[in-house]
């Protein structure tokens, strides 16, 4: 099942306090950039981050799930209701997150 629009909005919305968030399409998904890394992606109307360190000690508790068949484990981000939880998330990952090579298909929110 592809990830839906609105729940890309809804997201897009709730991460709105950080500068340079990006996303691109993919296949029917949306992968999510923060300060020009890949953070993670909203999978089947799912939120899921890069299991860093960082994120794993923020996360009350840390689920991991697959975005889809054959992927790397992921985390599963569950309180997206709150604007100041995934902005802290996002911040405590960034330094970890690996440098990733530019690509000019990134839609700038």
């Amino acid at each position: 099942m592809a990830s839906s629009k609105e729940y890309l909005q809804f997201i897009l919305e709730q991460l709105s306090d950080l500068e340079e968030i990006n996303y691109r399409a993919m296949m029917g998904e949306y992968i999510i950039y923060y300060r020009g890394k890949i953070v993670g992606g909203i999978y089947d109307d799912r939120l899921l981050v890069k299991p860093t360190k960082s994120a794993v000690s923020y996360m009350a508790t840390a689920i991991y799930e697959l975005p889809y068949e054959g992927a790397k484990e992921m985390l599963l981000v569950e309180d997206v209701d709150s604007k100041e939880y995934l902005t802290g998330l996002f911040k405590a990952m960034y330094d970890e997150l690996p440098v990733h090579k530019s690509n000019n298909k990134i839609r700038k929110f």
